[in-house]
């Protein structure tokens, strides 16, 4: 069937936060998901919850990328399994430093290639679910870094008109969360623990923001957890 509203294309992890996207995404244009094996712990519970997102919101196509180039460099506790996953820090708010899980410049092989899929795709928006609060501090989910990207993209493109856009980069999780709720986003589809892929550790920083932002929205987190101690303190 021929569609007359614009393309866009979701960096889609399998999260939460991407899941929110995509259903912005897929409410207002004809979406296409694209998500990245890149060697991280989790990489195959991952990719199930992005392929099963990308089914539920009807996405116009899927496309699922590798790449060995994080493991091979290493020094994340995503990518290296000499690091372990660390549990959230008890003694200073999560964020208030840069944590061993931050991927080395990841984002910017995620929106690199976006741009080229969406240049293809004839597409004018590309989503990414970056967020700077309530989230671990990593230097590539700030205004700034999407700033910087766009600029890239203006003078390194074809036409220069593909917008780069971070619609829930301000926003706390548990608005997210709420956003989520109104779109009808599979929460119970995504996966966003950092170290386990059966039951949901409860206790590294994605696990611990993720059952408070559902506490703190008032709903229960529909994915199962080993533990969910941690959720009681503040981070």
């Amino acid at each position: 069937m021929v569609s007359n509203r614009p393309r866009a294309v979701v960096s889609l992890s399998g999260g939460m936060d991407s899941a929110v996207c995509a259903a912005l995404a897929a409410r207002d244009y004809d979406a296409y998901g694209l998500h990245f094996s890149y060697g991280q712990r989790t990489e195959a519970r991952e990719f199930q919850a992005a392929r099963a997102v990308a089914e539920a919101l009807d996405l116009r196509d899927f496309l699922h990328l590798g790449t060995d180039l994080f493991r091979r460099i290493g020094g994340s506790a995503l990518t290296d399994s000499s690091i372990a996953v660390p549990k959230a820090p008890e003694t200073e708010p999560i964020g208030a430093s840069i944590p061993v899980t931050y991927v080395p410049f990841r984002n910017a092989h995620f929106l690199a290639a976006s741009v080229s899929w969406a240049e293809v795709l004839g597409a004018e928006t590309i989503f990414i679910g970056a967020v700077e609060q309530d989230s671990s501090g990593y230097p590539d989910c700030r205004p700034a870094y999407y700033q910087a990207f766009q600029h890239l993209i203006r003078t390194g493109t074809k036409d220069g008109s593909i917008a780069v856009t971070t619609p829930l980069i301000h926003l706390r999780k548990k608005e997210i969360v709420a956003l989520g709720l109104e779109l009808h986003a599979p929460f119970d589809l995504t996966w966003s623990c950092y170290s386990s892929a059966d039951f949901a550790c409860g206790e590294c920083e994605s696990c611990v923001l993720r059952l408070r932002a559902f506490r703190e929205a008032g709903v229960s987190d529909p994915i199962p957890y080993a533990h969910t101690s941690l959720v009681s303190r503040d981070a």
